[in-house]
């Protein structure tokens, strides 16, 4: 038995507006949708859930807290990329930098209030 993929989970209150957010805005590919209740959201040969809630994401406020993240997206130009989400109306929570740990990365929150990290290795 091997473990073939790790699959997040974010949720929403709103799924039209998380899906389109992720698929217009980032520009990823809707994988599935289950009624109005759940849907995956395809990064190349990754997914990630997104799941239809009543109340907002308790984890929001904490992770804005302790600068944590809920997803962090890995890509081959950082720069290109927030350049990118800019021109599709995307506000950057921390503009493109590099870090000591040798990566560059920005930070945007998605529709919901999700703190989204994207990387690329320098």
């Amino acid at each position: 038995m091997k473990i073939t993929g790790v699959i997040p989970q974010l949720r929403t209150m709103n799924l039209e507006s998380s899906i389109r957010f992720y698929t217009t805005r980032i520009g990823l590919e809707l994988a599935f949708r289950y009624e109005d209740f759940y849907a995956g959201i395809r990064a190349n040969n990754q997914v990630f859930h997104l799941k239809s809630v009543c109340e907002q994401d308790p984890s929001i406020a904490y992770t804005k807290e302790g600068e944590h993240f809920h997803l962090y997206l890995q890509t081959d130009d950082a720069a290109a990329l927030a350049e990118t989400l800019k021109a599709r109306g995307v506000h950057l929570i921390k503009d493109v930098h590099e870090t000591q740990w040798s990566t560059k990365e920005f930070v945007i929150e998605d529709d919901q209030g999700h703190t989204i990290y994207f990387g690329e290795a320098l």
